[in-house]
């Protein structure tokens, strides 16, 4: 069932790709697709069917909604050339942090530690407060907290401190 779901957010994340951005449609799916992520963890922890499998599944069912959202929201507002920095340091440190992962272990190497369940969460917010506020205000905590997610994941990866699947 937790697989399911979480094959049900890349199916999700595809289709956000078809409405308009920040349209209702849009926040409908985007909204399905976040309550499948917050429920596929829960869902395999209680029923005890946490996998590798599932933590790689859920991996890339994020690694899809990100990118769909990006590819989605990003060209239809007017972003500052300094958030687009900032964002493509943090995409930048990301990857390094994967490859350095996978260059120590052979394996996806991808920490899910509070601070990445953070990150994900304000960043998951962005979009229904772009309406309200337009990109940047929302968008400078998401950076914030996606910055320190993703130093402390390189820290932890470089460090040895977690596996493949954490």
């Amino acid at each position: 069932m937790a697989n399911a779901l979480t094959i049900g957010r890349i199916a999700l994340s595809i289709a956000l790709l078809v409405p308009a951005a920040l349209s209702p449609a849009f926040f409908a799916i985007y909204a399905a697709a976040g309550l499948t992520d917050m429920l596929d963890g829960f869902v395999a922890r209680r029923t005890g069917t946490e996998s590798e499998l599932g933590a790689r599944l859920d991996s890339a069912a994020d690694l899809a909604l990100a990118a769909a959202c990006l590819a989605k929201v990003l060209p239809a507002v007017s972003a500052p050339p300094w958030l687009w920095a900032w964002v493509a340091a943090i995409a930048v440190v990301k990857a390094a942090n994967v490859a350095s992962g996978f260059a120590a272990t052979k394996r996806l190497f991808m920490p899910h530690t509070a601070a990445n369940k953070a990150a994900g969460l304000v960043t998951f917010l962005v979009p229904f407060a772009i309406p309200f506020f337009g990109v940047a205000a929302p968008a400078i905590p998401a950076c914030a907290v996606a910055t320190f997610a993703a130093v402390q994941e390189g820290h932890l990866v470089r460090t040895g401190s977690v596996g493949p699947t954490s």
